[in-house]
């Protein structure tokens, strides 16, 4: 199976769905990563070894495929939606996607709600265009420390209803990704410091009768 994760920027697909993304290649599934932003601006913290950093998680993950844009940080609502679309259907065509996994709409961060919006339109690409697998599955990922604050009352809010048992060693592997990633971890009760990592893992695994799990909100299922 073909697992596409798109993310707005470096260390989002680690936050979102590290821990799946370890367990998906240990099982020789085939998963890569999609960035839309790939550069520090407006990030404080943030190491200006941006790139090695994420090639350095990705390594620790297994991910052999990365495709990576330079659309503005923080700013991706200022980019024409049509040129976002269309860069995620060239990576949906060229991996082959058949499951993506992506931000939800109503999280906080302006570019990763821009970028779900446009993976759900780069999402029908199969319909339109002969050769490509049907899409079996799209998701949205949580996000520490962004998908919770989804404050908008009027907005559909993240509603875990999939979970990916992770288990001990997927919490360490996620934990292990991370800290690739100079300046994103924080101190405790920062929701990304590991702590709070291990703390969200362990409160998943628990809605869904296990130690760890990794929640995401299914909003797409073609059996």
């Amino acid at each position: 199976m073909n697992y596409l994760v798109v993310a707005a920027h470096p260390d989002d697909e680690v936050l979102g769905a590290g821990a799946t993304i370890s367990n998906l290649t240990s099982k020789l599934h085939n998963v890569a990563v999609v960035t839309m932003v790939n550069h520090a601006a407006a990030r404080r913290n943030i190491s200006d070894t941006l790139s090695q950093d994420q090639a350095n998680a990705m390594k620790i993950l297994g991910i052999k495929k990365l495709y990576t844009a330079d659309f503005p940080n923080i700013k991706m609502n200022t980019v024409p939606h049509l040129d976002l679309v269309q860069f995620i259907e060239k990576c949906i065509e060229a991996f082959q996607a058949e499951i993506i996994i992506t931000h939800h709409p109503a999280d906080l961060n302006i570019d990763h709600a821009v970028t779900s919006g446009a993976v759900q339109a780069a999402s029908r690409l199969f319909q339109r265009k002969q050769g490509l697998p049907v899409l079996k599955n799209l998701m949205y990922m949580e996000v520490p420390s962004s998908t919770e604050w989804s404050l908008d009352a009027s907005s559909n809010q993240f509603k875990a209803n999939t979970f990916v048992e992770i288990g001990e060693a997927g919490v360490k592997k996620k934990l292990e990704a991370l800290h690739a990633y100079k300046g994103v971890m924080r101190e405790y009760p920062h929701p990304r410091s590991e702590e709070g990592i291990r703390g969200l893992a362990a409160y998943r695994g628990s809605q869904s009768g296990c130690n760890y799990a990794e929640a995401f909100e299914c909003v797409y299922r073609r059996m």
